[in-house]
């Protein structure tokens, strides 16, 4: 029977470490073992799921991927789940993909019981052992074609609610081919994964790139500073990637820390082959501080969920900060100017466009959006850049209503429209700050309904529950008018300045 090639490949590394653990370490022949009983369990009976879709909640770990694996073996469509959304989060990504059925570990299952009871969707957790013939033994799985679809990512766009970007597993396959040639992963290569797991740089450039080359995981709840450093101090770790803001925490600790303690840390960060940086813009003089502080040149790249990684500084070569380098294995990159023309030279902006093996295959039943943000094969990211001296480097969004806030994408008009359910919030604007940790920080322009007291920690509470910790505003601006133009329009542009002292 022919496999997933990520499946197939893990049968050759079967003996190998594949999620490091201290107690129990997991091989790639226990996940592919769990992954086909959770398969059977998922299946109930059936012969194929046929792209039904699965929601999968688990912690970073055996689980979550066995669990992966399982809804691709089975013939599902998975959609992660983010651990740390609220319930009504949940409910729109459950209601909006159609999802009927919520794979969950022992931990998460407990947590989204009540909603999958009030939903009407079956519940299965890792840990549930699969139906079985009548005459014994577990039900054989089906065989999937690469070209079904296996993925929805839920991302945020210009509009109030996010979009699910789907994929198919030849797109993931051509995303992971390009990383792993790009950046040399081998078997020999160590990594931990702290980023979340309903976000494109956890799932394949961490995840699935590891494990298509029969490396080492190692996995935590959440980027755990002592951990994490204690572990590099070890020289635990061949591999390192990150956000931003992981790296400013990072150099503020070492910097903080006397030499005794730094050195240890140093010396394991430098011992890496490499350490990238991505999911948001990297300063140049958080480049240039890290460089100096641990000799290691971190490698920026740049990607969407729509296309997965499309360009990056070399592994080889100079990685210029500021810059996200060259077009990855298999894509291509072009710039296109307002008037719709190719930028063909150098210093000229124009929005970055991709076409390749690894570009999303469609937006979830909204195939308006879909054709709106193609030309021809383009994608059309929504991105500026400009290209210099062969490199490209990104100038910003061609839309205000984008947030890049510690590595994740975010929808100002998704927070403005939760911001107005409060009683005291009569308008509001949501823009990005810039800030030297989160890269962009929330920040909202309230206009207070008569007589009502708005402050920030109230606020702060109040959205506790109804958004995602890392959409809750950081900064506060009451008002007594918002900016607007001449059609009575609130302005984007002007309202940072309202946040002026």
């Amino acid at each position: 029977m022919t496999e997933l090639p990520l499946l197939a490949r893990a049968k050759t590394f079967a003996d190998r470490i594949a999620i490091d653990d201290p107690v129990s370490p997991c091989r790639y022949g226990d996940l592919l073992e769990d992954s086909a009983r959770i398969a059977a369990a998922l299946l109930d009976g059936a012969t194929d799921l046929e792209e039904r879709r699965v929601a999968l909640l688990a912690s970073p770990g055996a689980d979550y991927v066995a669990g992966q694996w399982a809804v691709w073996r089975a013939g599902g469509i998975k959609l992660p789940l983010c651990l740390s959304a609220t319930k009504p989060e949940w409910e729109y990504a459950l209601t909006d993909s159609r999802a009927d059925t919520v794979l969950a570990d022992a931990d998460a299952a407990d947590r989204i019981a009540p909603l999958c009871t009030r939903l009407g969707l079956r519940l299965v957790r890792t840990d549930a052992a699969p139906q079985t013939r009548p005459g014994g033994g577990a039900r054989s799985l089906p065989e999937i074609p690469e070209d079904r679809r296996a993925m929805i990512l839920y991302t945020s766009g210009t509009t109030s609610r996010p979009k699910g970007v789907v994929t198919t597993h030849a797109n993931i396959r051509a995303q992971i081919e390009s990383l792993v040639e790009a950046w040399a992963w081998s078997g020999e290569d160590r990594i931990p994964l702290f980023l979340p797991l309903h976000h494109i740089h956890g799932i394949i450039n961490v995840v699935c790139c590891a494990l298509w080359s029969g490396a080492r995981l190692e996995t935590f709840p959440r980027f755990e500073m002592a951990g994490v450093l204690g572990r590099v101090r070890e020289r635990a770790y061949t591999l390192f990637m990150a956000v931003p803001t992981i790296y400013v925490k990072m150099i503020e600790a070492l910097e903080a820390a006397p030499p005794e303690q730094r050195e240890p840390v140093v010396a394991g960060i430098a011992s890496m082959r490499l350490m990238v940086s991505g999911s948001a813009a990297l300063p140049a003089s958080v480049h240039a501080r890290w460089a100096g502080l641990t000799g290691q040149v971190l490698l920026e790249r740049y990607g969407m969920t729509e296309i997965g990684m499309a360009l990056s500084n070399p592994l080889d070569g100079e990685r210029r900060p500021g810059s996200v380098g060259l077009p990855l294995p298999g894509m291509e990159v072009r710039l296109r100017s307002e008037e719709g023309e190719t930028v063909a030279g150098e210093d000229e902006p124009g929005e970055i466009q991709v076409r390749g093996p690894g570009v999303f295959a469609a937006y979830w039943d909204r195939p308006e959006a879909t054709v709106d943000s193609f030309e021809g094969e383009w994608f059309r990211t929504g991105d500026l850049a400009v290209r210099e001296r062969g490199y490209y480097r990104i100038m910003g969004r061609l839309s205000v209503d984008i947030i890049k806030s510690g590595g994740y994408n975010l929808s100002a008009l998704e927070i403005e429209s939760v911001l107005l359910e409060h009683p005291a919030i009569a308008e509001c604007a949501v823009v990005g700050l810039p800030d030297d940790t989160w890269g962009e920080a929330v920040a909202a322009a309230c206009v207070a309904t008569p007589g009502s007291g708005l402050e920030l920690e109230a606020l702060r509470e109040w959205c506790r529950g109804r958004l995602s910790p890392y959409k809750i505003p950081r900064r506060l601006r009451v008002v007594a008018e918002l900016p607007r133009n001449a059609m009575g329009k609130v302005t984007k542009p002007a309202v940072p300045s309202l946040f002026d002292e």
